[in-house]
């Protein structure tokens, strides 16, 4: 039998930037991410309120043996908007137990009091909670990184039984199934990868939710008024996206912004929406903030 490969892609990055460009390529398909200094010296978890990053970090991500890097790569170059692309090295991992150690590390979590996500091979520690089964895959997000397990306790605490709910950069459609699973009517789960449509589809169906969940482009969703948007994605992005996001939404829908680094990002963030919202709290995980906010009536 031919020992499967792993790719993994490293980019030089300035600490202020690494964050950052690990949650892009989490987004974008990496099975793994992990962060060291210029010198491979391991990393160590930071005290509360430091940032355990080097002036010049390396971030490494393993991807699957067929992905094609170079959308990656202009991803991350066009979010960072710098003027070269992130110095970069590409190998293959010839160790078919990256996948297996990194499964056998991912274990059932719970958001909140109510939301549980587990992995293939793990029975739901509490079978009357409402379960999410997801498992890391080409369009990532399984609740591990800050920004989506922001979103998933603000869907816990939540009330949107019957509503209509958008997932706008849905990647493995993690928030759009959770929505559905808590009762949702109708959720749209938007994103500008087919890849992740196409694996927001599969676990649809895999969660039995699958009737209640459309996947489309951005271009492709239909003139409505939703009760709820929620958008994991970055911050410039967002802020390019406050008109579009803005009327997605009903008079009084909810609209939960993530994807942002707290501080000056998240203000930034606020103020391209505030034409149109109000909002009523910022919650933060490690570095990464959540906005909440409520749409104004400005029919008038």
């Amino acid at each position: 039998m031919t020992e499967r490969q792993w790719l993994q892609l490293s980019l030089e990055t300035r600490a202020e930037q690494a964050e950052q460009v690990a949650a892009l390529l989490e987004s974008m398909g990496a099975l793994s991410v992990t962060l060291q200094d210029s010198a491979d010296a391991a990393i160590f978890e930071a005290r509360p309120g430091d940032t355990a990053l080097w002036p010049h970090t390396r971030v490494s991500a393993l991807f699957p043996p067929a992905t094609a890097i170079e959308p990656v790569l202009h991803r991350i170059h066009d979010t960072l908007q710098t003027a070269t692309p992130l110095p970069h090295t590409l190998e293959y991992l010839r160790d078919q137990a990256w996948e297996r150690a990194w499964l056998e590390r991912f274990q059932p979590m719970r958001f909140g009091r109510r939301l549980w996500v587990c992995p293939t091979g793990h029975a739901p520690p509490d079978p009357q909670a409402v379960n999410l089964m997801l498992d890391p895959g080409l369009a990532f997000g399984t609740g591990t990184h800050a920004t989506t397990a922001l979103c998933l306790e603000w869907l816990d605490q939540a009330d949107v039984k019957g509503r209509t709910v958008v997932d706008y950069g849905c990647g493995s459609g993690i928030l759009a199934i959770a929505a559905a699973r808590l009762g949702a009517r109708q959720v749209w789960a938007v994103d500008v990868d087919p890849q992740a449509l196409e694996a927001t589809a599969g676990n649809a169906v895999r969660n039995q939710v699958a009737a209640r969940i459309t996947t489309c482009l951005p271009e492709a969703l239909p003139d409505f008024a939703a009760d709820c948007v929620i958008a994991n994605i970055l911050a410039q992005p967002l802020v390019e996206l406050a008109p579009t996001l803005a009327g997605l939404l009903s008079s009084q829908g909810r609209l939960v912004l993530s994807g942002i680094l707290a501080g000056q990002q998240a203000q930034m963030v606020q103020a391209a929406y505030r034409p149109w919202f109000e909002f009523t709290s910022i919650k933060q995980r490690e570095e990464w903030a959540r906005l909440d906010a409520i749409k104004l009536d400005i029919s008038d």
